[in-house]
């Protein structure tokens, strides 16, 4: 059942044929933040996403096929939206060189997955603002500020969407969310002024971000930023700029699932990047495997308890 948001135009339609093995779920879906997420839908076999363009809001929507990834777009944003889908797929994404030969389990899950590709938004500041909500808090927190966030400060996407979707809001939108409202979204004043720094330089960010040559070079220019450290950078250049190499050092548990898959034993940060090191420009693609493979270290302690700072 789809719910039309409005009396909008029929749809664009493309049809992108991907070279090369394409897992669209696990491409395209791991942009998704958390089951409610407002700008994002996976439904039936469908992902469905809103977010600005140049010319507009768009919603897009996404299914794959064995001809190809079925594009259909919605909205005044549409033809720019169905001109990402390539990229959004992983077309851009050199993965020459990358070799896990040498590692049986690794070499296996590769096998068994081919489709992996590294997903390209090019929507800098959209990560970059989902990444700081998420500082320092369960990701059941960071997801529910998102949805308050974007729900109310964001644009109703059009077409016949499966829920109402919303496209994040616009740099002087989030400029000028007021403080009581970052209160009731649960984001930490810390959090929400970072935000609104870095909204104040929004455009010229993105820009530069997306000039960058390398993974150190966009760290520079993110992490410019007040408030903006290497694991934010990290979130950021995974999910907007599709870094093969990018790894959120300072996560509360990738380190000691990197080290538990790759050696069946806990470790910290300086021992993740050091098991990751042979594959140097590319060890977001072994964090990937690692994650298909499903090998995730048991849980011994307490889960992290969320702190809600809403009655203080």
């Amino acid at each position: 059942m789809t719910l039309m948001t409005d009396a909008v135009a029929p749809a664009r339609e493309s049809v992108y044929r991907p070279r090369r093995p394409l897992d669209l779920g696990r491409t395209v879906g791991m942009l998704r933040r958390g089951g409610t997420d407002p700008t994002m839908i996976v439904d039936s076999g469908r992902i469905w996403m809103a977010f600005r363009t140049d010319a507009g809001i768009a919603t897009l929507c996404l299914r794959q096929s064995t001809e190809g990834v079925h594009a259909s777009g919605w909205g005044p944003g549409a033809a720019e939206a169905l001109a990402v889908v390539p990229r959004l797929c992983g077309a851009d994404d050199d993965d020459s060189g990358f070799d896990v030969s040498t590692h049986p389990r690794l070499a296996e899950v590769a096998r068994r997955h081919p489709g992996i590709r590294m997903a390209r938004t090019d929507r800098v500041f959209d990560a970059l603002a989902c990444a700081i909500i998420e500082q320092k808090v369960t990701g059941m927190q960071a997801f529910g500020a998102w949805r308050y966030l974007v729900t109310r400060f964001g644009e109703r996407a059009p077409g016949p969407v499966p829920r109402p979707m919303f496209a994040s809001p616009a740099h002087d939108v989030w400029r000028d969310i007021p403080s009581w409202q970052w209160h009731r979204a649960a984001v930490e004043p810390p959090q929400s002024r970072t935000i609104v720094a870095a909204a104040r330089r929004g455009a010229s960010v993105e820009r530069a971000a997306l000039a960058a040559v390398d993974g150190a070079d966009r760290d520079r220019v993110l992490t410019s930023l007040h408030g903006v450290g290497v694991w934010t950078s990290a979130e950021t250049r995974i999910r907007s700029l599709g870094d093969p190499d990018a790894v959120s050092v300072g996560d509360y548990h990738l380190a000691h699932e990197v080290g538990f898959a790759l050696t069946g034993h806990r470790t910290d940060d300086d021992g993740m990047l050091e098991l990751l090191a042979p594959w140097s420009g590319h060890r977001q693609r072994i964090i990937r495997l690692i994650w298909a493979s499903g090998s995730r270290e048991p849980r011994r302690g307490a889960r992290l308890a969320p702190e809600d700072h809403r009655d203080r």
